[in-house]
């Protein structure tokens, strides 16, 4: 579930409370929780409802000016029950501290290279870990459009993989783009040189 970052700045202050979602299938659970770039946001209830059901109050709740607004995003989705989500701030990002490591134990390093090879091995594209990691280092905040160009695949592409190298607490987000942390750059570093096989992955 992806939420704006100015949703989740109210969510973090209190200020939003609601979220409104058109989905073919439920993609969320009570109690499930959600690592965003402001924190862990925990999904305190979840229930289907309709448009006509929506209230103003609800539509203040969810970050919008006013219920047609809110009413006017739902309905860009076609096809689609709608739920209405009650959401709160969490708790830090565990990866927060984790990433802001320069160094780490030799067994630490060693299971995170092993997590990376994982990644690259179940991977229907090949290795593509390092190259991604090299590419972020090489272009800090590029936007993930000419980033994912680089290395020659689609921007969704990109942004889905970017993020599972997030939650090894390699890369940090930032609008636009991504750098590499700390931790990404120490775990880069101790990585083999591979062979330069043309732009691709």
């Amino acid at each position: 579930m992806l939420i704006k970052q100015k949703h989740l700045e109210g969510i973090m202050s209190g200020d939003i409370s609601l979220a409104f979602r058109k989905w073919k299938n439920l993609s969320v659970k009570k109690d499930s929780l959600l690592k965003t770039s402001i924190g862990v946001v925990k999904i305190t209830d979840i229930t289907q409802t309709e448009l006509a059901q929506i209230s103003e109050d609800d539509a203040k709740h969810a970050g919008y000016d006013n219920v047609n607004a809110l009413i006017g995003e739902l309905e860009k989705t076609v096809n689609g029950a709608i739920y209405k989500i009650q959401l709160s701030y969490h708790s830090p990002d565990p990866r927060i501290d984790l990433r802001q490591k320069s160094q780490i134990p030799d067994e630490e390093l060693e299971a995170l290279k092993e997590k990376l090879l994982n990644l690259d091995k179940y991977s229907n594209q090949g290795k593509w870990t390092t190259k991604v990691l090299k590419a972020i280092r090489e272009n800090p905040k590029l936007p993930a459009v000419e980033l994912a160009a680089k290395v020659n695949k689609e921007k969704e592409w990109l942004k889905v993989n970017v993020r599972k190298l997030k939650n090894l607490g390699l890369t940090i987000s930032h609008e636009p783009g991504y750098t590499l942390s700390p931790l990404g750059e120490y775990v880069l570093n101790s990585l083999p040189e591979q062979p330069q096989k043309g732009s691709g992955i």
